[in-house]
């Protein structure tokens, strides 16, 4: 039983990594061309991140510590 549990699992997680062009559902269409545009774009174009939705990471390291300025709207709560 246990073996036909994993066996469907791999066989389900071999399914998932389809590498096929992507293609709007049967009876759909692409959005339609944004103002200026000439062209739709294309269903690639549309899965493109922005560089605001994935900015890249800064890897700069602190080599010391050091001590934090006094932040003006660090408040106590109010009673």
């Amino acid at each position: 039983m246990r073996t036909a549990l994993l066996l469907t699992a791999a066989l389900a997680l071999a399914a998932c990594g389809s590498k096929t062009q992507l293609e709007p559902a049967a009876g759909e269409s692409l959005p339609v061309a944004p103002r200026g545009a000439d062209a739709p774009p294309e269903a690639d174009e549309l899965l493109e991140l922005d560089p605001q939705a994935a900015p890249e990471r800064s890897t700069e390291l602190r080599e010391r510590s050091e001590d934090r300025e006094d932040d003006p709207f660090d408040l106590p709560p109010p009673e």
